[in-house]
């Protein structure tokens, strides 16, 4: 079964339309990436996804049933977001506890305290980070917090905006490390957006490449570390990071 299947997507803001007649289909368990230059619709097709995006026509089907437009507490329980910023996207007055409790407590489910700190040492976090304040860990240690909070509900798919780009080098391969892992223990879904073509590389299975809104050329990783990609703009991408994309 698909995890996720677009069908004809069209996505607009307002009177301008910025995604255009997105076909996709992501299978269970597999790790996909849509990369391309800033602006060409990638976070704004997660955005649809998870139901940020309201204005969109065609179809999106998660696990093998429509969503419809707007916020929807069952498609939450399957798929979550992990964005770009991790300290932007954690409340500065609420303690790492709060954070991963509050989705249980929307949701109604109990025993909390277990599942917070099992989730901690999941993303690799001592308990003792469960009572302090964002700004008192590092952009790693945050990220790690972001990702625990979007596995709290057991999702099946993870929407991961740019995951390592706000980290120093050194920390995104330990985030990188940790998603690859959690998807191998979970048996998760990944859509990635990203600029970063090692990043797809490394986590990656399959990957659409995307100019102006478009889809102008899906590929198999092999053929991105082989520098086989088909199409001129997904070539130019390659040889921007040429060197830096490998097995």
């Amino acid at each position: 079964m698909s995890a996720i299947r677009l069908d004809n997507l069209d996505i607009s803001y307002g009177d301008t339309k910025v995604v255009h007649g997105v076909s996709l289909d992501i299978a269970e368990g597999e790790s996909f990436a849509l990369v391309g230059e800033s602006g060409s619709g990638k976070s704004t097709i997660l955005r649809a996804i998870a139901g940020l995006a309201p204005e969109w026509t065609g179809q999106i089907e998660v696990l093998g049933a429509p969503r419809s437009h707007g916020v929807d507490r069952t498609v939450a329980r399957q798929v979550q977001m992990v964005f770009q910023d991790p300290y932007g996207s954690l409340h500065p007055r609420k303690t790492i506890d709060a954070t991963l409790s509050e989705p249980l407590t929307i949701h109604g489910i109990g025993d909390r305290d277990a599942r917070v700190e099992q989730m901690l040492t999941q993303v690799g976090l001592d308990r003792r980070f469960r009572f302090r304040f964002p700004h008192q860990l590092s952009g790693g240690q945050r990220q790690r917090v972001a990702i625990a909070r979007a596995l709290m509900l057991e999702p099946k798919v993870l929407l991961l905006d740019e995951p390592t780009s706000a980290l120093d080098v050194s920390v995104q391969a330990e985030i990188l490390n940790l998603l690859k892992r959690l998807r191998a223990e979970q048996g998760l879904t990944y859509l990635v957006v990203t600029h970063n073509l090692p990043v797809v590389s490394f986590l990656c299975d399959r990957l659409a490449v995307m100019r102006h809104g478009r889809i102008v050329e899906v590929a198999d990783v092999a053929q991105l570390k082989h520098g086989a990609l088909v199409e001129p703009y997904s070539q130019e991408l390659l040889a921007a990071t040429e060197g830096r994309v490998t097995a």
